[in-house]
């Protein structure tokens, strides 16, 4: 279950700080609605190497559509050549 809280409780916010971790983000409230999420560090990380993985796949597909996708052969002879670079 989600641990959602008021922004004015950060008065307190050792108390607040003490709720957060890995897997469950403290979400704030302003006026009743979201405003904040305050994650631990290591799920911010996550999320951030998702981002750049999902940016780098998109990148690569609309390379594959704009100059051609490669076939399973010319990969395998990419990776061969490369190895015997090494």
């Amino acid at each position: 279950m989600p641990n959602i809280k008021p922004i004015s409780d950060l008065r307190n916010y050792s108390e607040v700080l003490n709720d957060v971790s890995v897997g469950a983000p403290i979400f704030l409230t302003k006026n009743g609605r979201g405003k904040y999420v305050i994650l631990d560090m290591y799920d911010y990380e996550k999320t951030q190497a998702a981002l750049r993985l999902m940016n780098e796949l998109a990148k690569g597909r609309r390379s594959g559509e704009q100059e051609g996708w490669l076939t399973p052969e010319e990969v395998r002879a990419h990776f061969r050549a490369r190895a015997n670079e090494v």
